[in-house]
């Protein structure tokens, strides 16, 4: 089980998206069966089996026991991560482009290049994981709060020529087995703390309660 992968597949992506599927993969971060999972979120087996096929069709879950009971196999499952993220190339025809518009101080500009790092980064999960080779990245997280709007544009100027000086001492275009790497560094408000979600049985969704640390 990989701690978080990223589905590339349009019709993948349209599974993942019904709640009830969605409730069903959180819940299988443990192995599961139908019968556990049935009383775990108050449906019947039978829908339960019907939205576990659907997601076991799309690699999304997959198989880690058969357990017999008398005259009847039971299947327990266990979702592939433990959390998804979708990638913009299952909406490839409308995917946002960052060389589009290229615009330092643009949020929307921000967020397409946010979204090409989880495509691009995606896509190399899935072919070192295929290969069964690591695959070299490197990330910071932090937060900083700043007295005035002078200071965080001071800060920008400053990361931005400390940026370029490490680009120009380190890039070479001639290297005949070097490799191009994308780098990309971004600054936003952190937003403010929201209320939990509330699930469609009326429960706080905490899956969707996202506390991550934004740089």
């Amino acid at each position: 089980m990989h701690d978080i992968e990223v589905i590339n597949d349009p019709a993948a992506a349209e599974v993942t998206l019904d709640p009830i599927r969605a409730e069903l993969l959180a819940a299988l971060a443990e192995p599961g069966s139908a019968t556990t999972l049935a009383a775990q979120i108050g449906l019947t087996r039978q829908k339960v089996n019907y939205h576990l096929r659907a997601l076991e069709t799309h690699g999304l879950v997959e198989l880690v026991e058969e357990r017999k009971k008398g005259n009847v196999v039971e299947r327990v499952l266990q979702a592939t991560a433990a959390s998804y993220v979708i990638s913009p190339t299952a909406l490839s025809a409308v995917a946002p482009d960052p060389g589009r518009a290229p615009d330092q101080l643009s949020a929307r500009w921000l967020l397409a290049l946010a979204a090409r790092l989880v495509r691009e980064v995606g896509d190399l999960i899935t072919g070192a994981a295929a290969a069964k080779k690591p695959l070299a990245t490197f990330a910071v997280d932090s937060e900083i709060r700043f007295a005035t709007a002078a200071d965080r544009a001071a800060f920008a100027r400053e990361l931005g020529d400390s940026v370029k000086t490490l680009v120009a001492k380190y890039h070479s275009e001639t290297a005949p087995a070097g490799r191009d790497h994308r780098f990309v560094v971004g600054l936003h408000p952190k937003p403010k703390a929201a209320s939990p979600l509330v699930s469609p049985s009326g429960a706080p969704d905490h899956q969707k309660d996202s506390r991550a640390r934004r740089a």
